[in-house]
């Protein structure tokens, strides 16, 4: 008897924070960034976290959506836009995919850079900076997406 691997590949918060830091390693001497963008829900952990490591203090968002009807995604739908291309963008989100999101934004902010943490084949040229490469198959989970937080001290 043959088992299929599972393709949910849960990352843990501790996988997420090397994942991150080994990115922002990479980001550093890209800079000075002036902008981030995340790319909300997914780029929003990791914009947080960049925007703290990198001192970038502009902080915003760009939301989209598309939804799966019938087996096929729908066009881009524009939730909330992005001001005009400020020099020194770096544009955030957890995953890249199909490229569906980049390839809008690349066309978007043509002088942005696109960092993600987590990048599949079919996505991946339209990422300028990724910490992770992943399986086209794989479904990830992120921690924030698991369980509801938690807080394990009592600060009361």
């Amino acid at each position: 008897m043959t088992h299929k691997s599972d393709p949910r590949y849960t990352i843990t918060w501790d996988v997420f924070h090397q994942d991150i830091e080994h990115l922002a390693q990479k980001l550093d001497p890209l800079g000075p960034w002036e902008r981030i963008i995340a790319v909300a829900r997914g780029g929003l952990a990791p914009a947080a976290y960049l925007s703290q490591r990198l001192n970038i203090r502009l902080v915003e968002t760009v939301c989209l959506a598309s939804y799966f009807k019938e087996g096929a995604q729908s066009e881009l739908e524009i939730l909330k836009d992005i001001d005009d291309h400020v020099p020194g963008t770096l544009i955030v989100d957890d995953l890249v995919d199909s490229g569906k999101t980049f390839s809008f934004l690349k066309d978007r902010l043509p002088n942005a850079h696109r960092a993600v943490v987590y990048a599949k084949p079919r996505g991946q040229a339209l990422a300028d900076t990724l910490a992770r490469e992943v399986e086209q198959e794989k479904w990830l989970v992120f921690p924030w997406e698991e369980k509801p937080f938690t807080c394990n001290n009592d600060l009361r």
